[in-house]
């Protein structure tokens, strides 16, 4: 509509401006210079008039062209109030912005799905320019993970952790690699994965970082489980028919032993023989009923209990041998209603187990301390420690402790660090260790 009186009134102005100059022109020919101080005027407002839509045509023009530079899309251009020939223009940038506000409106509603997305997501996410090592995008996730607030550039990360930030840097796009973390309260492997993209000259690498520690643990504990199945099923199959015609050898000498009376020494050597024989099978009987207890925790009867009362009961019970050694312990716990849901009985186990662990290693140090401490951590976590002032233990050990059968002691079975770790897997947690040699080695468990 107002496009049809837009070009009805265009028509007539120039139909007008036609006529003029054709008088203007009629006048000069004809001699009638008097009419010249009618039509020259005239012709001079209309050229003028021209000039002047023109001039505020290009003026509507300059203000929608910085709106779209600004990307200002909510600016709206007057088409009831405008000259007739600007109605058309302006009511068409009030369309191109509408048009181009839906757009955005558009862009924001999926960038925000999408962030929202991956900000609910466990794996962590990174993004970064590949020439200047510029940080554009990290998500919650990978703050949480590496207990970072924030990261500007990967040389950032470095001055946190070299081999992390190495990782980053020389993973190839497509391609997969397990990285340790490195953190002040212990470390984790994690799988990390690549992609590249381009934008314009610049390309940045997109990073996947995902905690497989938990996931590696549980896969490592079910083929130590099967392998110890098999191993104490075997064991115990061979063994026991051995112990037991040993047994019954014995009997049957002691029944014969009136035939041979006369000759002791065979007597003796006959009996000896046998008797370690039975000995020795029913020490490996013992060992393979043993490592069977790696394989008997498979449920748990939750409970809510204070981590106060962990402690002291703990305390109550090891309090005489603690004295007897000179340890002095020491409790740490700011909030005393910290709860913990877990199995009594084996997280009992697993104190106890650590608290035995850190007398043996503190027993030779001058002024001997243990501190047990537990506090809420990240992800509504219950964390407790257990930490002494040992002699510590060196990287090459830290990394077996809790493999079956490793032990540092020589009296040492190799099952209780294990054992441990099974209850916490159990309990969805983890232990961890922090050592440093000469200074002392600290256990955290994770509820």
């Amino acid at each position: 509509m107002i496009s049809d009186k837009f070009e009805t009134r265009l028509f007539l102005r120039v139909l007008l401006l036609f006529a003029v100059l054709f008088a203007t022109a009629w006048t000069l020919i004809g001699g009638e210079y008097r009419l010249l101080l009618l039509t020259v005027p005239l012709l001079g407002w209309q050229f003028y008039d021209f000039y002047r839509s023109q001039r505020k045509a290009q003026d509507e023009l300059k203000q929608f062209v910085e709106s779209v530079h600004y990307r200002d899309f909510t600016r709206y251009f007057d088409v009831t109030h405008a000259p007739a020939e600007l109605q058309p223009l302006r009511q068409g940038f009030n369309e191109i912005n509408t048009a181009f506000k839906g757009i955005s409106k558009e862009k924001e509603t999926q960038y925000q799905y999408l962030q929202r997305i991956l900000e609910l997501v466990d794996t962590g996410i990174l993004s970064y320019d590949t020439q200047s090592g510029e940080v554009v995008w990290m998500n919650e996730s990978l703050k949480r993970m590496l207990q970072i607030p924030y990261l500007k550039t990967i040389a950032s990360l470095a001055r946190r952790d070299a081999a992390l930030a190495a990782a980053v840097e020389t993973i190839k796009p497509g391609e997969v690699k397990i990285a340790t973390v490195h953190l002040e309260k212990g470390n984790f492997k994690i799988l990390v994965s690549c992609s590249a993209f381009q934008t314009g000259n610049q390309v940045f690498k997109l990073i996947a970082f995902q905690n497989v520690d938990e996931a590696l643990d549980e896969t490592e504990s079910r083929a130590w489980s099967r392998l110890l199945s098999v191993m104490t099923h075997e064991i115990m199959n061979s063994v026991a028919p051995i112990s037991s015609l040993a047994d019954t050898l014995k009997n049957r000498l002691h029944q014969v032993a009136e035939e041979i009376k006369g000759d002791s020494a065979v007597f003796d050597d006959l009996e000896l023989g046998i008797e370690t024989i039975k000995r020795r099978s029913e020490g490996l009987l013992r060992f393979a009923e043993t490592y069977r207890s790696l394989n008997k925790i498979t449920t748990l009867t939750l409970t809510k209990v204070k981590v106060l009362d962990l402690f002291q009961n703990l305390n109550l019970l090891m309090a005489p041998k603690l004295e007897k050694m000179g340890i002095e312990t020491e409790i740490i716990l700011k909030d005393p209603e910290l709860i913990l849901e877990a199995d009594t009985n084996l997280v009992d186990q697993v104190l106890i187990n650590l608290l035995v662990n850190a007398m043996d290693a503190v027993k030779d140090r001058p002024n001997p301390r243990i501190v047990l401490s537990a506090y809420a951590g990240s992800n509504k976590r219950t964390v407790i420690r257990v930490a002494d002032n040992g002699a510590g233990m060196p990287a090459e050990v830290l990394d077996k402790i809790f493999i079956p059968f490793f032990s540092t002691k020589k009296s040492g079975s190799g099952i209780g660090l294990s054992l441990c770790k099974q209850i916490m897997m159990l309990h969805k947690g983890s232990i961890q260790v922090q050592s440093v040699e000469g200074e002392g080695t600290a256990f955290i468990l994770q509820f």
